[in-house]
């Protein structure tokens, strides 16, 4: 039974790569003459039927070859041996275009563009969540007598300016002394502890830097308790309209669904580990909206620490091997860059 169960595996598998290659149900005879599977015509129909009556293909109208169901993809992709390496000549690609980025936005923008090009899909990727993100400087530049900028910088590559009007005229040595205070205090430190710990430092202020710090703290801490993380970059919207007939009566819910931040984080909230990919298939997407696709996921980051979520969304016919090889990747190309910042 083990060698049966074993050799229709086989032919669901060349199904599922003839139909994502051709876009045309397959056949018995299109299976003998393209796969080397080593029996008949008649063996292969009587594996076609079993696979059918189990629900892992289906036949999309009389005559016609058979297609692979969600269920048929699923078993597909958890039985993926091996995940198709990616070239040297595409590894090289990645990492001279991700190397260019000037900041976090620029990384984000670069990363979303290079996966919707390496997979034909649309591609998404999470701001970093501030959960785990900590202060690594914070620089304070006097603009004019009375004004400063605050620029934050944080150990995931965040970069946040802001400016503070004084009401009042600020000496060089006040300003060096507002420095150090200020990065003694929150240097290292988790944003949502830093943003208590910046709230309490007018009561211990030396009189001369009260007022000014407690203007600055107001600044703060609005820049450290924003959630950047519910903020998304997306890319490769077109890709699904090449691909249409892939969603009969259902590509523009699946367009509207992903113009909804909401729906796209949840796509997402499956990603909590760097490195390991979660693919979602048809039916198994909770939104109603996106259960023509499927959704191939990962988190990002760097030393066990997650960052944020990345992936691609894309029709249930889709070469699994290849975009989760593609996935992930970028997002291991990602994590470096923005941990080692």
């Amino acid at each position: 039974m083990a060698n049966t169960e074993e050799r229709r595996f086989e032919v669901l598998r060349a199904i599922v790569a003839d139909y994502v290659s051709h876009q045309e149900p397959v056949g018995s005879k299109a299976i003998v003459d393209r796969h080397n599977l080593g029996v008949s015509s008649a063996t292969v129909r009587n594996d076609m039927a079993a696979l059918e009556e189990e629900g892992y293909i289906t036949q999309p109208h009389t005559s016609a070859g058979r297609i692979p169901t969600d269920k048929g993809y699923r078993v597909f992709v958890d039985r993926l041996s091996e995940i198709k390496p990616l070239s040297g000549a595409e590894r090289r690609a990645i990492t001279q275009f991700l190397d260019g980025a000037l900041d976090i936005d620029d990384v984000l923008r670069r990363s979303v563009r290079l996966l919707a090009q390496l997979t034909r899909q649309v591609a998404v990727i999470q701001y970093p969540m501030l959960a785990n993100a900590s202060v690594r400087h914070l620089e304070v530049v006097p603009l004019t007598p009375a004004r400063l900028m605050l620029v934050l910088i944080t150990d995931t590559g965040r970069v946040d300016q802001r400016t503070v009007d004084l009401g009042d005229v600020i000496t060089e040595d006040q300003v060096a002394r507002l420095r150090s205070v200020l990065n003694s205090a929150l240097g290292g430190r988790r944003l949502t502890e830093a943003a208590a710990e910046v709230a309490e430092l007018p009561d211990q202020a030396p009189a001369d830097l009260r007022g000014m710090l407690t203007r600055v703290a107001t600044v703060l801490v609005e820049s450290l308790v924003e959630h950047p993380e519910e903020r998304l970059v997306l890319g490769g919207t077109a890709n699904l309209t090449r691909n249409a007939a892939d969603f009969p009566g259902s590509l523009r819910q699946v367009l509207e669904a992903l113009e909804e931040q909401v729906v796209v984080l949840k796509l997402l909230a499956a990603a909590r580990n760097p490195g390991a990919v979660t693919v979602r298939i048809g039916e198994e997407n909770e939104d109603e909206q996106m259960r023509s696709t499927s959704v191939v996921s990962i988190g990002y980051g760097g030393n066990d620490t997650l960052l944020g979520g990345m992936g691609i969304v894309g029709p249930t016919r889709m070469d699994y091997p290849s975009t989760i090889a593609a996935v992930r990747a970028v997002a291991n190309y990602v994590g470096q860059i923005l941990s080692g910042r």
